[in-house]
């Protein structure tokens, strides 16, 4: 099993910036892809970035020239800087790995954009 532990969530007022994290730890092979996910209260959980084991990455286009997504492969750890944080950027923040087909989610943090 994966185990996944997400950090660096908060409240930061409009304009901003937070890092968050997620860390991988348990029966690890090769993580393939690891990617941030969000969900607002009463919307669905939608992709933010996705970022390859090669260092390749897919943003939304809600967070492209804001968002940096990156991973550290020696430590099994995924990151997202978020710059230039709007309201409507609230949500909780779920990292998701894949490891040879199989998809492991962590239990997500908090983030609130407000004044």
């Amino acid at each position: 099993q994966v185990q996944l532990v997400e950090s660096g969530g908060g409240l930061v007022q409009p304009g901003g910036s937070l890092r968050i994290s997620c860390a991988a730890s348990g029966r690890i092979f090769r993580l393939n892809d690891m990617g941030w996910y969000r969900q607002a209260p009463g919307k669905q959980r939608e992709l933010v970035a996705v970022i390859g084991r090669s260092g390749s990455t897919n943003y939304a286009d809600f967070v492209k020239g804001r968002f940096t997504i990156s991973r550290d492969n020696a430590r099994d750890t995924v990151y997202l800087q978020m710059n230039n944080l709007k309201p409507e950027d609230t949500a909780v923040y779920y990292c998701k790995v894949d490891m040879y087909g199989d998809n492991y989610w962590g239990q997500g943090t908090q983030v609130t954009v407000s004044s």
